[in-house]
């Protein structure tokens, strides 16, 4: 499990967890799953109340520091879910926009929904992603 100093401590769950697999003899592999990161900031708040945009840009950023934390990066990303607190296809497009500008030229499978609430309070936004780095070192 991992757990990340630079995100905030305030929830009760890690941010990613890994699995370090043998692939063939001089290319081990790891695998990383990580929560969904929401849009907090280090105090544990839920930043930008109302704005898809702004949480989906702090989303991404925690995203990057989990990863980060696990070793991995945006470019290891082999699929994310993007969920938006929102019915309002706006609302998923621009969480969609922010998500695929962080992604960049890595255009990774994804999952977009809409769906009726979201764990903290205020929060629109959360994704989630699951990475593979290839070359990882066991252990």
């Amino acid at each position: 499990m991992i757990r990340d100093a630079e995100l905030t401590a305030a929830v009760d769950y890690a941010y990613a967890a890994v699995a370090d697999l043998a692939g063939a003899a001089d290319r081990p592999v790891r695998a990383v799953w990580t929560a969904g990161a929401c849009p907090l900031d280090t105090d544990g708040r839920t930043v930008a109340p109302g704005d898809v945009a702004a949480q989906a840009r702090q989303v991404m950023g925690n995203l990057r520091q989990a990863l980060g934390s696990a070793g991995a990066s945006l470019d290891d990303v082999a699929k994310t879910t993007v969920y938006v607190a929102s019915s309002d296809p706006t609302d998923l497009v621009r969480a969609w926009e922010v998500v695929r500008e962080h992604m960049g030229d890595h255009d990774a499978p994804g999952t977009l929904l809409g769906v009726a609430v979201l764990g903290y309070p205020d929060q629109l936004v959360e994704v989630e992603a699951v990475a593979v780095v290839a070359g990882a070192a066991a252990g």
